[in-house]
């Protein structure tokens, strides 16, 4: 355990519940603090469902290759806690977060306060000291009651799909959910909108002429196409495949390039093509379908295996995952031969809805435990096996853990591909075992 951890463990203390969406603490904490929320550079404040990490990944690729400086604040992490605050375009230092933590504790008191509003306001107080010219601001949970939503003035806020998922915080209802995300958007900030399914969007709509937003709608003001090569946006910029896999990162991408022309409205920094077009080379996101191709798990598959993570937990996730799954080509970047799936999930989820799409793709599915998160407690493996057959999976086991499934999956006839799924928890463990946190 680091300083920085055990700064998190005292205030974690505090508050009786992990999660409680409320403002009311953070913004008192950020009074005390001398409001650094209010000394940012613009701000593109992004909420969604599903994506968003991906989007604002795109973003960052590309305004940094346009030779901006770029501030981003993103979670959960998977390995490091340090990988939610990027300065610059680098993680946090251990040190400097440590400090800034203890400050943050020091200015809270015995006050009670959230894990997820200590560590915003921490990462509002580094923003603020260091300069940049983009803030890339994700939220946390739902949107109008996230403790990133004090800030008054963003430049742009942009809506992903937004799909059932935490219903016990954001309601069971996709209007619900679709009002919660929505609750980003300020008069007069353009909000840049994925296409949405038609409940989702009424909503969203509904709200941006109650408080006059003027909204960027996908496959309305904006549009993206395959092509024989790639992809194009618009009518007339053409861009290659991107580095992370799948057609729903060819629609992130789109709505990140959205952003960016609302963002140049907005406060006149420009993003080119040419660095648009570089960020698909050069985007990274770990754990969205990606390859591992050496450290400790990936050696202990045979070399006609190719070994994949992903920390989708959701169904429209799962949907996403299975489409590129089932059309990628195959070959020396997508693997070759049968999937087997290890699969952990917490039971705040739906399992089912998550598994099902993934049924008919898959040889054999291996379910391991996986440690609690923050929104629930891990499945045990012999409960996710039993939800995996009635989801349609005709082979079916458990392992005591990864490890342990890829050593049962190593016996099998290659060549295959082998995915780590259900949960970033789970990824963010794997990365671990592996020796490849992300940087």
């Amino acid at each position: 355990m680091g300083p920085s951890d055990a700064v998190l463990a005292r205030l974690m203390t505090l508050h009786p519940k992990v999660i409680d969406l409320s403002l009311g603490r953070v913004e008192r904490l950020l009074a005390a603090l001398g409001h650094p929320e209010r000394a940012l550079p613009p701000v593109i404040h992004v909420a969604g469902t599903n994506g968003k990490g991906s989007t604002v990944a795109f973003l960052r690729a590309a305004l940094e290759a346009a030779g901006l400086r770029v501030h981003a604040y993103t979670s959960p992490h998977l390995v490091r806690f340090n990988e939610r605050i990027r300065l610059s375009g680098k993680l946090i230092s251990e040190e400097a977060l440590a400090a800034l933590l203890e400050e943050v504790e020091a200015a809270n008191g015995e006050a009670p306060i959230t894990y997820f509003e200590v560590t915003t306001a921490a990462a509002f107080l580094a923003f603020s000291r260091s300069p940049a010219n983009v803030l890339l601001l994700e939220v946390g949970l739902g949107g109008r009651l996230d403790a990133t939503n004090v800030i008054e003035s963003p430049a742009v806020t942009v809506i992903t799909p937004v799909d059932l998922d935490h219903q016990g915080y954001l309601g069971s209802s996709l209007a619900a959910i679709a009002a919660e995300k929505a609750g980003i958007m300020k008069p007069g900030v353009t909000a840049v909108v994925a296409p949405q399914k038609p409940e989702a969007l009424a909503v969203i709509s509904a709200h941006s002429d109650e408080i006059g937003a003027p909204l960027s709608l996908g496959e309305q003001s904006w549009q993206w196409t395959d092509t024989a090569s790639g992809w194009r946006y618009g009518m007339t910029h053409v861009l290659p495949e991107p580095r992370l896999m799948g057609e729903h990162q060819k629609a992130n991408a789109a709505l990140a390039f959205a952003a960016l022309d609302a963002l140049e409205t907005a406060t006149g920094l420009t993003v080119d093509w040419a660095a648009r077009t570089k960020a698909m080379t050069t985007v990274d996101w770990p754990a969205r379908l990606q390859r591992l191709t050496t450290g400790a798990l990936a050696d202990r598959l045979p070399g006609d295996f190719s070994l994949w993570l992903d920390g989708g937990h959701n169904p429209h996730a799962a949907h996403a995952l299975a489409s590129t799954l089932a059309t990628s080509s195959p070959g020396e970047t997508h693997g070759t031969g049968p999937l087997d799936l290890v699969c952990g999930m917490l039971d705040t989820k739906d399992t089912l809805g998550f598994l099902k799409p993934l049924a008919s793709l898959t040889r054999t599915f291996i379910a391991v435990p996986v440690a609690s998160g923050q929104t629930g407690a891990g499945l045990p493996a012999h409960v996710l096996a039993d939800l995996a057959r009635q989801a349609g999976f005709k082979e079916v086991r458990t392992a005591s853990s990864v490890t342990r499934a890829l050593k049962d999956l190593a016996g099998r006839d290659g060549p295959a591909r082998v995915l780590i799924c259900g949960s970033l928890y789970l990824a963010g463990a794997a990365l671990w075992e592996n020796g490849t946190p992300p940087v």
